[in-house]
């Protein structure tokens, strides 16, 4: 596979990933909330909400990245270099503040009031959890390079 090869598909799954977190935001807003409410929220909020759907997008694409780089170095498609438990506590932590919209129809109005009173420290929790994901995924993805750098045979350039 070629570099170029390389570095379409995941960054492809990247965007799409980015694309499909936001129309998941707006669905399920609109759905729970109506469409006022949710241009309002993404009005207050959007460079919240687009930095954590980036952020997911980053992580998608490392992990494809990764994943594929590893399967073609070896072949065989197993990927011990990632745990998905880093994405998805990242992921859970960033979409808590959707609890706010779920809540209610769960019936329980003083949960909804505490989520909505920390909604902001939330999306902090959220940034910085998305964060360690990029982090952890691009650190293996930096190791993975270098060892596979190193174990490849020096090349002979003739002069």
């Amino acid at each position: 596979m070629n570099r170029t090869g390389t570095l379409f598909g995941p960054t492809s799954l990247g965007i799409s990933g980015t694309a499909g977190l936001l129309a998941l935001y707006f669905s399920v807003l609109t759905l729970v909330s109506g469409w006022s409410f949710t241009l309002s929220q993404f009005t207050d909020f959007w460079y919240f909400i687009v930095s954590l759907a980036i952020g997911f997008g980053i992580q998608i694409a490392l992990y494809s990245y990764l994943r594929n780089a590893i399967h073609h170095r070896d072949g065989s498609g197993k990927v011990v270099a990632v745990s998905g438990s880093t994405s998805t506590a990242a992921m859970i932590s960033c979409c808590a503040h959707y609890l706010a919209n779920i809540v209610p129809a769960l019936g329980a109005a003083g949960v909804i009031t505490l989520v909505a009173q920390y909604q902001v420290e939330l999306f902090w929790v959220g940034l910085a959890a998305n964060g360690a994901g990029i982090l952890y995924i691009g650190n293996k993805v930096l190791k993975f390079s270098a060892a596979h750098v190193r174990r490849e045979p020096p090349t002979v350039v003739q002069v």
